[in-house]
């Protein structure tokens, strides 16, 4: 799934010890030198170009990769759900290793791993290095992933609009040209699914030396500041106290469920109905494709509603109306299905959306988002496996399908709770 800019926002200083006060963030440095500006720019599109394509490449080539190393329907559900898991334990480092480290080395890091991890994973010779070559890159996304918000919030802090917005753009267009091109580049090196695989580590390499041009050219006070948004959040009880807090953590889960599920297993539901690979790689893109105008469009309505509820029920009907028309012709309508998929999935800024409206302060908005993305891709981590598995014993898509719609009715009764007017500071 596309991930947008806010993802992830210093979710690891959820867990640290707080201060009674909620202190205020640092004063946002000034923005950097026209060159360093460019440079900035041109390695934050980098990034977020390389956030998805690890994933989207993967599904892809799913079944020539499951075919390769014998797997189960099962282990290659695990493959789909590692991202996740990924996010949620890799993401909580990044905050301290900035602080450390400083925010451009930590991602120039992230973006060698994500190279490194692209470039062996199919040669690893077998699945426990596959998987772990593939926990290497998507470690490198987790860090890139809670950073990124980061860059553009203490690097451009008079551009944060245009830059989030440029952020997102390339992240989507990441995922979407890797959903699409990837079986059409593996055809062109020759028919392997390995070297089609590894040839995104070009990419990811391309970033690392942008980056490492960015950290070699000094330490800023940006640098040298906590990172944007990771102030302590006040003390007090805890959020799990919240029903609002929770409300969000489910639907941010389901719909995580949800886009993870469509990038990891759509390709390989149209191949088994009889759509060519490369075809089905170009549907699966255009899921991430429609949701991108979606995402620019979403917050500001969201923002002048009163209540978001309605949203996230127009949205889970689209993903109702695109799952029954994969269970009734999968081949027949499969650019409809696509089409609706992609509106529903894109749930995910309207989730970051609520996440800023339903508290009041600084200090709470980072405890909010830190709760909900943390429980919430723990949530989606088995959705993925179950798809396989249930793949795998049915022989068939109809049972899968089933699951993936009825995943839609406890995320339309989570977004209408986390839609609610109120903020969690009132619950706690």
């Amino acid at each position: 799934m596309a991930h947008t800019a806010d993802e992830d926002l210093t979710t690891a200083d959820a867990a640290a010890p707080a201060p009674a006060t909620d202190t205020p963030a640092p004063a946002p440095a000034r923005g950097p030198a026209r060159p360093r500006t460019l440079l900035l720019a041109v390695g934050l599109v980098l990034a977020a170009l390389n956030l998805r394509p690890a994933i989207t490449s993967l599904g892809a080539l799913m079944k020539e990769v499951k075919a390769g190393f014998g797997m189960s329907g099962a282990l290659a559900g695990l493959l789909t759900s590692v991202p996740t898991l990924c996010f949620a334990v890799f993401g909580l480092a990044a905050p301290r290793l900035a602080r450390r480290w400083g925010p451009a080395p930590v991602v120039c890091a992230g973006m060698a791993a994500i190279a490194a991890g692209l470039a062996l994973r199919p040669f690893g010779g077998g699945v426990p290095a596959f998987l772990a070559l593939s926990a290497l890159a998507l470690a490198g996304i987790a860090l890139s992933n809670v950073l990124m918000p980061v860059v553009v919030k203490r690097w451009f802090p008079d551009r944060v609009g245009p830059m989030t917005g440029l952020y997102s753009m390339a992240l989507s267009g990441g995922a979407g040209v890797a959903g699409a091109v990837t079986v059409p580049l593996t055809h062109a090196m020759g028919g392997s699914w390995k070297y089609g695989l590894a040839a995104w580590a070009v990419l990811a390499a391309a970033a690392a030396l942008a980056w490492l041009a960015i950290s070699a050219r000094g330490r800023t006070e940006s640098d040298a500041a906590p990172a944007a948004g990771a102030v302590r959040e006040t003390s007090g009880r805890s959020i799990t106290r919240s029903a609002t807090a929770w409300a969000l953590a489910v639907f941010f889960g389901l719909q995580a469920t949800g886009a993870y599920i469509v990038m990891g297993w759509l390709p390989v539901i149209f191949r088994d109905a009889g759509v060519s690979a490369s075809t089905a790689g170009l549907l699966a893109a255009t899921t991430m494709v429609v949701g991108v105008p979606i995402a620019f469009l979403l917050p500001r309505l969201a923002a002048r509603l009163p209540h978001q509820g309605v949203l996230a029920v127009t949205l889970a009907v689209f993903g109702l109306a695109g799952y029954a028309g994969l269970w009734l012709a999968p081949k027949g309508g499969a650019w409809l299905w696509v089409v609706l998929l992609g509106v529903s999935n894109s749930a995910f800024p309207l989730a970051l959306t609520m996440i800023g409206m339903r508290a009041r302060t600084g200090a709470g908005m980072v405890r909010l988002s830190a709760f909900a993305q943390s429980i919430g891709y723990l949530i989606s981590i088995p959705g993925p496996l179950l798809v396989g598995w249930l793949n795998e014993s049915t022989g068939g898509w109809n049972w899968p399908i089933a699951l993936m719609a009825s995943l839609m009715v406890p995320q339309i009764v989570a977004g209408v709770l986390a839609g609610r007017d109120r903020t969690v500071e009132d619950e706690i």
